[in-house]
């Protein structure tokens, strides 16, 4: 039986549809993600879960109890939820003790003072539960945030953009200790994210949100690698479509090559097997796209961004087709140099269109002198 478990779930606004049949399981101390841009649903769907909102169709159940469904709904404090948010929502005229501690007013003294002593050693805070939130820094703030969420041994933790507000190292620096004190725990979770690397970084599943329904539910690396349909190719990751045109059910030719496929080139939307000259694009992502001096494929530099180890290249094809290509920062290049680069493609992401279609260059004939 899954932990929590979401089936045709459908919220709405007036006549606005803002969650549309979504449905999805978690199994216990896993960690789920809903993952999209802005104005998906998702932070409704989570305030769902919560019992903030009502549904108007489909149930929530955790451990197989109905928690909500139309007419039907728990109240927030009797869900066994914890909830860590955005803005930390710390009380401010309460100490650390005392924030992580709210929620723990039916303990005895002793035992409330034990696992608020218990909890802040496991968000790496002890010893600062004196402090006042004013005296803390953000990431510590929404270490006490998560601790006071999980003090009353919740059956379920939701976080709701909880690293938006911090920096972008400390935002992935503390994502992945949030995993790691979530997994010593063996709490089941569901974050809300509009940002990848902090879903890639946390999560063992992955739901991909647009316009109210989940267009893929399923692990980092087949959302990266796998993805579904082209709005999950373009949201996760980065990447180029370039024109191509398939060969057979396993081979397609790009300007770049032919590209072999170990799985059927499934872009005739619904039939699972392509024709012979059927047009497609193909999704090329920076580390598709090898920089090989040797190689007499080549192509010219016109931006570039240092990132320390790495420089993401953008560079462009002979036709004007732009790629990018992830390359060590040793191979520093100028704008406007030639550098060869090769294909090493793994997994061939394509999509039909009926409009594009790779067309290898016409072979100018060789006349010989008599």
């Amino acid at each position: 039986m899954a932990h929590l478990e979401l089936t045709g779930i459908i919220q709405r606004y007036g006549t606005h549809t803002v969650v549309d049949g979504v449905g999805f399981q978690v199994e216990r101390g896993n960690i789920a993600c809903l993952l999209g841009p802005s104005g998906c649903g998702k932070t409704t769907l989570l305030r769902c879960i919560a019992g903030f909102e009502e549904i108007v169709a489909g149930e929530i159940r955790i451990e197989g109890s109905v928690i909500s469904r139309a007419g039907q709904r728990v109240p927030p404090e009797r869900r066994r939820i914890g909830m860590v948010f955005q803005d930390y929502a710390l009380f401010p005229h309460l100490t650390v003790a005392g924030n992580v501690g709210f929620g723990l007013g039916n303990l005895p003294p002793g035992e409330r003072s034990t696992r608020i002593d218990e909890l802040l050693t496991t968000v790496g805070l002890a010893g600062r539960g004196n402090k006042y939130p004013h005296e803390l820094s953000g990431g510590q703030q929404q270490r006490v945030a998560l601790a006071r969420a999980l003090a009353p041994r919740p059956q379920l933790i939701l976080l709701d953009e909880p690293f938006s507000n911090l920096d972008v190292d400390l935002r992935e620096r503390l994502s992945l200790e949030v995993r790691d004190i979530l997994k010593q725990q063996g709490i089941t979770a569901v974050l809300v994210t509009h940002d990848q690397h902090e879903a890639f970084a946390m999560a063992d599943e992955i739901g991909v949100m647009a316009e109210g329904r989940i267009q893929q539910w399923d692990t980092p690396y087949n959302l990266y690698h796998r993805p579904i349909n082209r709005f999950v190719a373009d949201f996760v990751g980065q990447g180029v479509f370039l024109p191509g045109r398939v060969l057979d059910s396993h081979c397609v030719e790009v300007e770049l090559g032919r590209l072999d496929s170990k799985l059927p080139l499934e872009c005739s939307q619904g039939c699972g097997t392509c024709g012979h000259d059927c047009g497609i694009e193909v999704l090329l992502r920076p580390d598709d796209i090898v920089h090989d001096d040797r190689s007499p494929l080549r192509a010219e530099v016109l931006h570039k961004a240092f990132r320390g180890a790495d420089i993401l290249y953008t560079l462009r094809l002979a036709s004007g087709a732009e790629v990018l290509s992830l390359v060590p920062s040793h191979h520093n290049h100028a704008l406007g140099e030639h550098i060869g680069i090769r294909t090493d493609v793994d997994h061939v992401v394509a999509f039909r269109t009926p409009t594009r279609v790779y067309t290898p260059p016409a072979v100018q004939p060789v006349h010989f002198s008599q």
